[in-house]
């Protein structure tokens, strides 16, 4: 008898701003299909704080279009701008074959989930979850044998090689980011890692299986 199909939630898009006074919402991509992905009917989870009254529940497409080469949503039950406002900044889900393949630079979560963290040829830690926001996705490292948690910026700058296969990643991570710096070279760490903020690889999103109105 077949075991259950494996399944997992990739992150498609997230809702970034009310456009105009009709519901309208403009999106952030993260999938490289938004006109076969958000077609009317569509549904995806939305992730938002549970304060709002979107919490736990779904959403569904009634209409998707370009304007301005800007893409835009319009939801069932979202008729105005006041009740698109409450889905500001909501990052919306689906759900996938846990097999499914991702593309080139893009991961699920769950790949990345558990892979040892490499730094300068050393194993530090490992990765323990990631966390998305709007920005940017941070990886969460567990260092080894410390209960503190490095959260690292998932950009090609500071991970510049993610190979599930051998189950690890390569970091190069600014100074200050896994240790502490000297007074004197504390000063200097906002402008290296300003530098540094360029987007990379990102994670859970369609194009990344684990990368984003």
């Amino acid at each position: 008898m077949a075991g259950n199909t494996a399944r997992t939630q990739l992150r498609v898009g997230c809702l970034v701003k009310a456009h105009g006074l009709k519901g309208a919402l403009k999106l952030e991509l993260y999938t490289d299909d938004p006109d076969g992905r958000f077609v009317p009917g569509a549904s995806f989870t939305v992730q938002v704080p549970e304060a709002s009254p979107w919490h736990g529940k779904s959403v569904t497409v009634r209409e998707f279009r370009w304007m301005n080469s800007h893409p835009v949503v319009f939801l069932d039950d979202v008729t105005d701008r006041d009740a698109a406002e409450t889905l500001v900044k909501a990052i919306l889900w689906i759900d996938q074959d846990g097999d499914a393949v991702a593309e080139d630079d893009a991961w699920f979560d769950h790949q990345l989930v558990g892979l040892d963290v490499f730094r300068d040829g050393e194993r530090v830690g490992r990765i323990a979850r990631v966390d998305h926001f709007p920005a940017q996705d941070l990886l969460i490292v567990q260092r080894d044998g410390e209960e503190a948690e490095i959260l690292v910026p998932f950009v090609k700058a500071i991970v510049p090689e993610v190979d599930v296969a051998a189950g690890r990643v390569i970091v190069t991570p600014p100074a200050g980011l896994f240790e502490e710096l000297p007074a004197e070279e504390a000063d200097q760490v906002p402008a290296e890692r300003a530098e540094e903020s360029a987007p990379a690889p990102k994670a859970t999103s369609e194009d990344d299986a684990s990368t984003e109105d």
